[in-house]
C-alpha cells in the first residue's frame, strides 16, 4: 500500500544565473533557526569551494534541510549555468516539487525556461518566487505575466498553471504573498512549500528502493551516494542489491557502512531511514548516479533519465615545454591520468579518454565554462599541464551528413550596439531568429547559432558592447554542419629565442601589435608573446640588447615607454588561442605556446597545409 509521510518536503529551487537562489536558501536556513542567535554566518554559505565564491555562481547542487512546524523541509540548491545542466535534471528525480526564483527586473531568461521544462516534464508542481522586488526598476507585474506566456509556451497543464505566487526580497529575509502589503519574514514561502508541495509517497512495506541521484567525495570515506528513499525503508549494516537500469548487466551484493541524513548544512548519522527521506550512503565503492539500491530478494531498479551528452572537447597534453617542471607540483602523465579519471567521481557530463599517445588525454565537457572550472581547480591543486583549443564534437546522421551542436543565443544590448553583434554573430554562422524590445531600452535579439561559432567570443561581445551587453546561451539539438568559420583576424608575435624579455626588444616589438609579456618574463622560442596587428604570424627577439659603443650610453635606455603589458585571464587565453596553438598552464603562469617550437619544423608544417 502506498502511503504519505507528512512530516517531509522535498524541493529544489531552480532559477537563471544570479536570481538570487543561493541568498534565498541563506535566508530559509537563518529563520528556520539552524544558526545560533549568534553565529557568525558567511555570505552564500551554500557555494562551498574557492571559484563558486569568487565567480559567484553555484557548480555543483548542494542539500540541505530546515525544521519548520515539526516538518523537515529538504532543499536542493541547483546551478543555473546551461554548463552544468546535468546537475539539474538529475536533482530533480529527488523531489516533489520546485520554487521557480525569477529576477523582478531581468524576468524570465533563457535558463528559467530550459530548468523548468525539466520539471514541468516530470509533472513538478511548481512554486514562483519573484524575488528582488526591493531593487529600484522592479517590474513584478509584468514579470508574472511573463512567466506564465513561459508556462504557456511549454504546454504546461491546468493544474501546474494555477500556481502559487510568492513575492520576495531575498535579501533582505521577507516574502509575501500580496504585492501591497509588505512582508516581514519568510513565513508566507514556508507555508505555501507546505501547503503546496506534496509530501513524499511510498509503499513502507515494499522492498527497499533508494535511486542515487547525486555522488559526493570524500577523501576518507570515498564516494558517498545521495538519493531518496522511494520505498521501504534503509538501515544501516543491511545487505542490498546495486543495479542500473540501464545497464541490466550490473548486479552486484553490498553492504551499507552508514547512512546520514541532512540537518541544516551537517550530515548527521542516522541508524534507519524512511520513504520519502533524502539520505547518504557511504562505503559502497562502486555506486554511481543513475544506480539504484534494491532490496535483495526482489531487486527492481529505478530508471533514470540518461544525462545530457558532452559538447565540446580539449585536450590535456603534457606540458614539454623548455620551462616545464619549474612551477608545478604534479608534472607527469601519471598524475595527470590519476587527477582526470579522479575528476570522474563526482562530475557525471564529463567524459575522460585516452588517446593514442600516452602524454595526452581528451576531456569532452558541456561547455567552455565547465572545461575551465576544472583547468582552474587543477591549477590550484599544483598540477601543471597544457590545453588545447576547445572543438566540438561532431556527430553523423544515417545518410553520413556531418551534424554539429546548435545553440540559441539571446543577446540583450543596448541599440547602438545591436549592428555590431549582429554583424559578428552572422559571421560566425549566425542566424537570427528574433528581435524586439527588452525592458530598460535594450534590444533582444534572438539567434540560432553553432556551439562552435561562440567558443572565443564572449571576450569580443564584452569590448564590442561596452561591457553593457548581457548573452546568455543554452544547447539546442544538433543540426548540419554550418560551414567553415574564420577564428581570428589577427595572427601571434612569437618569441625568436630563449631568455629573459628586455625592455629594449618589447620597445621594438610593440609596434607590431599587443604585447602578452613584461621586462623580465622568460620566454622560450615559439612561445606567443603578443597579438599581431596584422593576419600573418611575425617572429620578433624580445630578448635582443642594445648595442653598447663609445658614442652610446645605456642611460638614454631609461628614456623607452612601455605601454603595459595586456594580462590574459584563463578564460581569455582559452579563447585567444588558435588550432596550431596550445596554452600552457602551471599554479603560477599561462602561457600561449605554438605546438611546434622549432620554427623551420614549423614553416614545413604550415607548406604541408
Amino acid at each position: 500500500m502506498k502511503q504519505t509521510r507528512e512530516d517531509i518536503r522535498n524541493v529544489a529551487i531552480i532559477a537563471h544565473v544570479d536570481h538570487g537562489k543561493t541568498t534565498l536558501v541563506d535566508e530559509l536556513l537563518k529563520q528556520s533557526g539552524v544558526f545560533r542567535e549568534n553565529q557568525e554566518v558567511a555570505e552564500r554559505v551554500m557555494d562551498s569551494n574557492d571559484i563558486e565564491r569568487e565567480r559567484g555562481i553555484t557548480i555543483l547542487s548542494k542539500n540541505t534541510a530546515v525544521m519548520y512546524k515539526n516538518t523537515k523541509i529538504n532543499i536542493i540548491d541547483t546551478p543555473g549555468h546551461a554548463d552544468f545542466g546535468g546537475e539539474v535534471e538529475r536533482v530533480l528525480k529527488m523531489v516533489n516539487g520546485v520554487i521557480l526564483v525569477v529576477d523582478a527586473f531581468e524576468g524570465a531568461m533563457p535558463q528559467t525556461k530550459f530548468v523548468l521544462r525539466k520539471a514541468l516534464e516530470l509533472k513538478l508542481p511548481v512554486i514562483v518566487c519573484i524575488n528582488k522586488i526591493d531593487r529600484p526598476e522592479a517590474r513584478p507585474t509584468e514579470v508574472i505575466d511573463e512567466v506564465l506566456e513561459l508556462f504557456l509556451d511549454l504546454e504546461a497543464s491546468d493544474e501546474q498553471l494555477d500556481c502559487p505566487f510568492v513575492f520576495a526580497s531575498a535579501k533582505a529575509g521577507t516574502a509575501t504573498l500580496d504585492l501591497d502589503t509588505p512582508g516581514t519574514n519568510m513565513v508566507p514561502l514556508f507555508e505555501t512549500i507546505l501547503s503546496y508541495i506534496p509530501a513524499p509517497q511510498g509503499d513502507p512495506d515494499a522492498g527497499t528502493q533508494v535511486l542515487i541521484s547525486t555522488i559526493d567525495y570524500n577523501e576518507y570515506v570515498g564516494r558517498i551516494g545521495v538519493g531518496k528513499v522511494d520505498n521501504g525503508s534503509i538501515r544501516v549494516n543491511q545487505e542490498v542489491m546495486l543495479m542500473n537500469h540501464h545497464d541490466p548487466d550490473k548486479q552486484k551484493k553490498v553492504k551499507v557502512s552508514k547512512l546520514y541524513e541532512f540537518d541544516g548544512l551537517n550530515k548527521v548519522e542516522v541508524q534507519s531511514a524512511d520513504i520519502g527521506s533524502i539520505v547518504a550512503i557511504s562505503g559502497i565503492a562502486d555506486i554511481h548516479i543513475g544506480d539504484t539500491l534494491c532490496d535483495v530478494n526482489n531487486p527492481q531498479p529505478i530508471p533514470f533519465q540518461k544525462i545530457s551528452e558532452p559538447t565540446i572537447a580539449m585536450h590535456f597534453i603534457v606540458n614539454d615545454s623548455p620551462l616545464a617542471g619549474q612551477e608545478g607540483k604534479y608534472i607527469t602523465s601519471r598524475h595527470l591520468r590519476d587527477r582526470l579519471y579522479r575528476e570522474l567521481n563526482t562530475d557525471v557530463s564529463l567524459r575522460v579518454e585516452d588517446t593514442d599517445t600516452t602524454e595526452a588525454f581528451k576531456v569532452s565537457g558541456r561547455g567552455e565554462l565547465h572545461l575551465s572550472v576544472l583547468i582552474e581547480n587543477m591549477r590550484r591543486e599544483g598540477y601543471e599541464f597544457a590545453v588545447s583549443k576547445a572543438e566540438v564534437l561532431y556527430h553523423t546522421d544515417e545518410k553520413g551528413h556531418k551534424l554539429e551542436p546548435m545553440e540559441l543565443v539571446y543577446v540583450d544590448v543596448p541599440e547602438e550596439f545591436s549592428g555590431t553583434v549582429i554583424e559578428k554573430l552572422s559571421q560566425r554562422k549566425g542566424e537570427l531568429r528574433n528581435m524586439g524590445a527588452a525592458s530598460g531600452g535594450y534590444t533582444r535579439l534572438e539567434f540560432s547559432i553553432p556551439s562552435r561559432g561562440l567558443i572565443g567570443y564572449r571576450g569580443e561581445f564584452m569590448t564590442d558592447t561596452k561591457g553593457n551587453g548581457i548573452m546568455n546561451s543554452i544547447f539546442d539539438g544538433y543540426g548540419p554542419y554550418k560551414g567553415d568559420i574564420q577564428y581570428r583576424k589577427q595572427g601571434s608575435l612569437i618569441a625568436f629565442e630563449a631568455g629573459d624579455a628586455i625592455t629594449y626588444g618589447l620597445y621594438n616589438a610593440q609596434e607590431r601589435g599587443t604585447l602578452f609579456i613584461g621586462p623580465g618574463d622568460k620566454v622560450y622560442s615559439g612561445m606567443v608573446v603578443g597579438q599581431n596587428g596584422k593576419a600573418e604570424d611575425i617572429e620578433i627577439n624580445v630578448c635582443k640588447k642594445k648595442q653598447l659603443t663609445n658614442t652610446r650610453s645605456s642611460s638614454a635606455d631609461e628614456a623607452l615607454r612601455l605601454t603595459p603589458p595586456k594580462i590574459l585571464s584563463l578564460e581569455q587565453a582559452l579563447e585567444f588561442i588558435d588550432t596550431d596553438e596550445l596554452l600552457e598552464v602551471t599554479p603560477k603562469s599561462l602561457r600561449i605556446r605554438k605546438k611546434i617550437l622549432d620554427p623551420t619544423l614549423r614553416k614545413r608544417a604550415g607548406m604541408k597545409k
